[in-house]
């Protein structure tokens, strides 16, 4: 399977290609919640969920305290700008 190209909006994509996508990036599909997929690297951790709408996306306790991070991402932005913007960490 080939993605689009990474300036192609996010809802262009059909959704094994972004499940696709979210692999190659480390990303664990959670085996109950479909929608939900988790990521961890050595200075963070976070939850990423696919709604209806945007690209949900937690931080874990990367925040003042220990606090989560959350950021949504419209689906209207490309894949690159997504890519960039969520996996450059909190």
């Amino acid at each position: 399977m080939t993605l689009p190209p990474a300036n192609t909006p996010l809802y262009n994509h059909p959704l094994p290609d972004i499940e696709q996508w979210l692999r190659s990036q480390g990303c664990e599909q959670d085996r109950t919640e479909l929608h939900c997929w988790r990521i961890a690297f050595p200075s963070w951790k976070a939850e990423l969920f696919l709604d209806i709408e945007e690209l949900t996306v937690r931080y874990l306790n990367a925040g003042e305290g220990g606090r989560d991070i959350q950021r949504s991402f419209k689906y209207s932005l490309t894949r690159k700008d997504i890519e960039q913007a969520v996996f450059a960490g909190p």
